[in-house]
Formats: structure tokens, sequence, C-alpha cells
């Protein structure tokens, strides 16, 4: 289902400055998840304002392309069903039946529908606020990724552990459906996500997992049951 809200020249403007505002390199990245899908039109202008967070260093913009558009006319390449699951998964937690194209998830607690850039940026800002409740630190030799994370809170809940690979950058030529004919550049495409272990939360929890390639890998703590995400580090 697409939704599309028209921002104003104001809007836009605020949204520059914003975006063009340097990060600050000691606070923790904030994770903004995309779901969106070669086959939908209301999504390009949401498709461009996500090109601009992933270009942040402060935020972890993964786009997950969704496979639902699919039946419209044109095969989306980078859909996955699990990225489906994953977005009714967000929408069952927050007893929703309605699933949106575009949204983005700010944190894994906030749901924004539609083209509301400020509400996105206002949200990152909201998370990023929060105080933090583990302290995640990745280390990348070869092959092999270290994953240390510690409780900085004393009821820190179980948490979720996921390593998330994507590929910074792909041009598409569209052929079919609502987009037919458009070139689209894609950014931040995610083509794996995976449970790597279930942490109760308490203490310190190290693992080393296997990231073969040259691409970035993102790994995430997750409170458990699609909740709010607690800590989250990129390696390159």
């Amino acid at each position: 289902m697409g939704l599309i809200r028209a921002g104003t020249l104001a809007v836009a403007m605020a949204l520059a400055g914003v975006t063009g505002a340097a990060a600050d390199p000691a606070a923790a990245p904030v994770v903004v998840e995309y779901y969106t899908s070669q086959g939908c039109s209301a999504c390009l202008p949401a498709d461009r304002f996500f090109a601009e967070l992933a270009g942040r260093e402060d935020i972890i913009a993964l786009a997950l392309h969704v496979d639902y558009w699919d039946y419209m006319g044109w095969r989306d390449g980078f859909a996955q069903p699990r990225f489906t699951a994953r977005q009714k998964a967000y929408a069952r937690a927050a007893r929703s039946r309605i699933l949106y194209t575009p949204q983005m998830i700010v944190g894994g607690s906030a749901e924004v529908p539609g083209y509301r850039p400020m509400q996105v940026i206002e949200l990152v800002e909201a998370v990023r606020d929060r105080p933090a409740a583990v302290n995640l630190a990745l280390e990348r030799a070869g092959e092999e990724l270290t994953i240390t994370a510690e409780s900085l809170a004393a009821a820190a809940p179980p948490m979720v552990v996921q390593l998330v690979r994507y590929v910074p950058a792909r041009t598409v030529s569209i052929g079919h459906g609502e987009n037919a004919g458009r070139t689209v550049t894609y950014r931040n495409i995610v083509t794996g996500w995976e449970v790597l272990a279930r942490w109760d939360g308490h203490g310190r929890f190290e693992g080393r997992v296997t990231a073969a390639g040259e691409g970035p890998v993102v790994v995430i703590l997750q409170a458990d049951g699609q909740g709010p995400i607690l800590a989250a580090a990129r390696a390159r």
C-alpha cells in the first residue's frame, strides 16, 4: 500500500540544514530501517531522502525491499520474503493490520509511514537522546568479526543479536510497473539479515562470526519481541 505526503519548501529547507549537520562522533548510530520497492512510485521521494540518510555516519540506514509489490508488473530483484516478514512483525507489535510502502522505522520503535522527512529526523534525535542501555563494539580482522557487548542498565531486557549485510549502492533500470522507464540508484540495500544469538542482557556478551567479503556489516542488538533497538554498530 503506497502513501505519500508532499513536503513544503520550508520543510525541504529545514531538512537540508539538518542532514547537512556534522555528526557527533561520540554518539551511537541510530538505525533507520526503510521498507521500499522498485515497483512503488510513491516511494521515489522517500528513496531520495533515504539516500541522504545513507550518507550520514551517525545513522545506520538500511533499505529492506519488500516483495508484495511484485504482482504489479515488475519484480524487485532486491526484495526478499524475510524483509516482508520483518515489516509484518513490526505491524503485529504495533497492533496494526496495514503495511505501508514507503515506511521508515527509527530505532526499532517508531514507525513513520509515507514521506515525512522531518518526522524521521525528529525521531532520530529523540532516539539518540535516550540513555544508552548497552555498549557495543565490533572488531573485524580478515573474515572474522568479534562482537563485544556490555550492559549499562540494571534491568536490560533480553535481546536478539542480529547480523546485517548490505550493498552501498546499485542502479536499476525499471522496465515495467508503476516506475516503468525510470532509472533509480538505490542505497544501502540489505542483502542478508540473520539472528546470531540471544542474550539475556546481563553482564557481558562476546561472540565471533565469519564475515567474509569486503562489504560492510552491521550488528544490531534489539529487544526481544520486535522491541526497540538498544545498540548498533557498523564495520566496513
